[in-house]
């Protein structure tokens, strides 16, 4: 036996699907990121090579995690900048120094005319 009523077609409320798209949109734009990252160029030594213009002068670095040496010598980051001037910067990595100690130092040195800086092995 078959109904008879005629069929009637409900009203589909947009309101729900408007407030999910308006809930997902929020969330991307949250959780998304809009700076850029900026690009530092690592220049690393290979053994057995050298370069014919090369600095004269250089000063050996060793960066660690709380400790930055200058030739032999401890100091920190603002006297190393203000003693180095140009010629090469020679830097030897601890293994606990973070990528951001490494950053903070090429930040700082960055921009210097007839300043070169060479990560060691």
């Amino acid at each position: 036996m078959r109904n008879k009523a005629p069929f009637v077609r409900r009203v589909v409320s947009l309101t729900p699907l408007i407030d999910v798209i308006f809930l997902l949109l929020l969330f991307f734009m949250l959780t998304s990121t809009f700076s850029t990252f900026g690009e530092i160029e690592l220049h690393q030594t290979a053994r057995g090579t050298s370069a014919s213009s090369e600095p004269t002068e250089r000063a050996f670095v060793q960066i660690g995690a709380e400790r930055l040496v200058l030739n032999g010598t401890e100091v920190s980051l603002d006297e190393l900048v203000d003693q180095v001037e140009t010629g090469q910067v020679l830097v030897s990595l601890d293994v606990e120094t973070s990528a951001q100690r490494m950053v903070d130092l090429l930040v700082r040195l960055r921009g210097r005319d007839g300043l070169t800086v060479t990560f060691l092995e």
